[in-house]
């Protein structure tokens, strides 16, 4: 089945999306006295308070009664609110253990398995270009784990979150507003008890004072747009498709490790990102060769002139 076509909003959002998330890890490291599961919480307490005004500045009450009363929406949103959570905290605590390089890899690596979800869900074709990426991927994989002796599960659990996670917003029936509201309700029962807690207690942030409180608080937009963007984006445009843009974000996040955080990147991880590099531009020429072909294929013929 050929590429349908892409939509120009659909890839505006992701580029939008994809383009917050690569510099993000800057304002993270601003909070590297708070604790990753802390700032979690704080993620999705002020992602509620945010999400819950342009929902309803949407006029989105009715959608969101929809997705509540739908056993089928809540089961697949309560799981894609598990999969954003496992993301967020892995992802912060990636960056405060000096490992944003290994975090940059795993959103490498989740464009093909954005690609493999399509093949096992969607049913979409499989060419020899792209069976050859995945192989050049895992390569990368293998030899991360020969020169570290050690497992990249940041890199592995970043991946596979996000891309099972966008693959459940792509499903999920509900506008991407309604969506998000869904997931910060379902996990703001567990975040508002913690971080009522730690206020009684005087524990925390809650005694660093009001400037670190104040980016706590500017967590909840900076979440929440993007992770807006990108729902819009997963459900007008191919999964293949979103993979390609998805690149922006860990090429900035990879800079920002290297020439900004001054991590360390020996002669053996320059291959493993070499190994992922090289299937994501074998993945991409080959995407952009059959994009153009179907189009092709696709443009209406011109009738003979008329003599």
């Amino acid at each position: 089945m050929p590429p349908r076509p892409v939509a120009p909003t659909g890839l505006l959002f992701a580029i939008a999306a994809y383009g917050a998330w690569g510099v993000v890890p800057l304002y993270w490291r601003l909070l590297s006295s708070v604790s990753p599961v802390e700032i979690l919480a704080h993620r999705i307490a002020w992602s509620l308070v945010f999400v819950s005004a342009l929902a309803f500045a949407m006029g989105a009450r009715a959608d969101l009664l929809r997705a509540l009363r739908d056993r089928r929406t809540r089961a697949m949103l309560a799981a894609s609110s598990v999969l954003i959570g496992v993301n967020w905290v892995v992802f912060i605590g990636s960056i405060q253990a000096h490992r944003l390089s290994e975090a940059s890899l795993g959103y490498f690596i989740n464009p093909l398995v954005n690609v493999a979800l399509g093949v096992v869900v969607f049913r979409e074709h499989l060419r020899a270009a792209q069976r050859v990426s995945i192989a050049l991927a895992l390569l990368g994989v293998a030899i991360l784990v020969a020169s570290n002796a050690a497992f990249p599960w940041i890199a592995l659990v970043l991946a596979a979150s996000f891309a099972s996670y966008g693959l459940l917003r792509k499903l999920a029936p509900v506008p991407a507003t309604v969506g998000l509201l869904v997931e910060t309700l379902l996990l703001s029962p567990l975040a508002l008890g913690y971080l009522a807690h730690l206020a009684a207690s005087r524990a925390g942030a809650f005694p660093l004072g009001p400037g670190t409180l104040a980016l706590l608080a500017l967590s909840g937009p900076l979440t929440a747009l993007p992770l807006v963007w990108f729902a819009r984006a997963a459900r007008a445009m191919p999964l293949a498709t979103l993979g390609i843009v998805q690149y922006l974000a860990p090429t900035l996040q990879f800079l920002i490790a290297v020439f900004v955080f001054g991590e360390e990147m020996p002669a053996t991880r320059w291959a493993a990102f070499g190994c992922i590099w090289l299937a994501l531009g074998l993945f991409s020429v080959d995407f952009v060769r059959a994009h153009r072909s179907a189009a092709a294929a696709s443009a209406p013929v011109e009738p003979p002139p008329l003599e």
